[in-house]
């Protein structure tokens, strides 16, 4: 019933930044609980960002680059990625759980010089 959409993905310098948009089908102020994660090839998927009852969790590896946010008027949750790596080069996901997991298709994010 929910239907998550991911953009703002693509190709970026080292040192750059992006800001990935997740757009929601619906409005998203009854869904407490949304993430970003991410999965580069050969390994597993694994959380970067969850915002949760207003609070926000990071991987250790993007604390302090990667900022997390929604929009409820807009049904968007939002990151920012800042000082990208080539370590960051991964297909990320939008995530939403209200009773049940949601996903979005995933938005590619190729960081490389």
């Amino acid at each position: 019933q929910v239907q998550l959409v991911e953009s703002g993905g693509g190709l970026v310098q080292p040192g750059g930044s992006l800001r990935l948009s997740c757009a929601a089908s619906g409005s998203i102020r009854s869904i407490d609980n949304m993430g970003w994660f991410r999965q580069a090839p050969g390994k597993e998927r694994e959380l970067v960002a969850r915002i949760a009852s207003g609070t926000t969790i990071y991987a250790d590896s993007v604390k302090g680059r990667f900022t997390i946010s929604r929009d409820n008027a807009k049904n968007t949750l939002y990151l920012q990625m800042n000082n990208l790596k080539p370590e960051d080069t991964a297909v990320y996901y939008c995530n939403a759980v209200f009773y049940v997991r949601y996903w979005g298709q995933g938005t590619q994010v190729t960081v490389s010089s």
